[in-house]
């Protein structure tokens, strides 16, 4: 099981996915070497995260690792914060780190874990075709129309002057489960300047390194796909 390393340094569209099913990125099921993290000379100046985090309820019919969805597996917060992203990033970095409404202490755990602190965040306001909240979302205590994105500094380094004159929030319509909107790209390309790392990534992205059990070209990211999407 070897976590996948792309690095897509053009503007040519990714070819299709063949239909190999991805395996799962554990940090405990492996050898450390297998999830090795890129690395580039000087470090990486932007990491991006959408990790696959773990929430209590595990059996529950929304859960990701559910056998009848089989979305994707999991990581507790400590298997995150354990991976050795501060060995790997430059001395002055940003981080997004997409994190649930519910596991906001861990998202700034992991966040520190890495090294980096916390000093805003950007919201994703998930929105219906007519611009209304889109009500299909989850949780125990409120239905989410939103999630976050933690931004952290590493050393010293400002946003890009586009950033400044950006509002923190994205609003667009919800897609397939767990995927994140295409302008979080636009807007940290704008916002902080490379080199970009995207970690548990699911597709490429041009100008970036994607690291992760569902970057290769070859692979099919688990769970439901829809081809409007892709």
């Amino acid at each position: 099981m070897t976590a996948a390393v792309r690095a897509d340094r053009n503007d040519d569209p990714a070819p299709p996915r063949r239909e190999r099913r991805a395996a799962p990125l554990r940090a405990d099921a492996a050898p450390p070497e297998s999830v090795a993290l890129p690395r580039t000379a000087g470090g990486w100046s932007c990491v991006y995260a959408d990790p696959p985090w773990r929430f209590t309820n595990r059996t529950g019919k929304v859960a990701p690792e559910h056998r009848r969805l089989d979305r994707y597996d999991t990581m507790t917060a400590a298997e995150i914060a354990a991976l050795p992203v501060a060995d790997v990033v430059s001395a002055n970095a940003h981080l997004y780190l997409w994190v649930p409404n519910a596991l906001l202490p861990e998202g700034l755990a992991v966040m520190q874990g890495w090294g980096f602190r916390y000093v805003s965040n950007l919201v994703w306001a998930k929105r219906r075709k007519d611009g209304g909240p889109d009500g299909r979302g989850v949780g125990f205590y409120f239905r989410n129309v939103t999630e976050l994105i933690l931004f952290g500094v590493r050393g010293s380094l400002r946003t890009l002057e586009p950033g400044r004159r950006q509002v923190n929030m994205i609003e667009t319509r919800k897609r397939e489960h767990s995927r994140k909107p295409e302008e979080a790209y636009d807007l940290i390309e704008a916002c902080s300047p490379g080199p970009y790392l995207e970690m548990f990534a699911r597709y490429a992205r041009p100008g970036w390194t994607s690291w992760g059990a569902e970057s290769g070209e070859d692979v099919a990211p688990r769970g439901r796909q829809y081809p409007a999407y892709r």
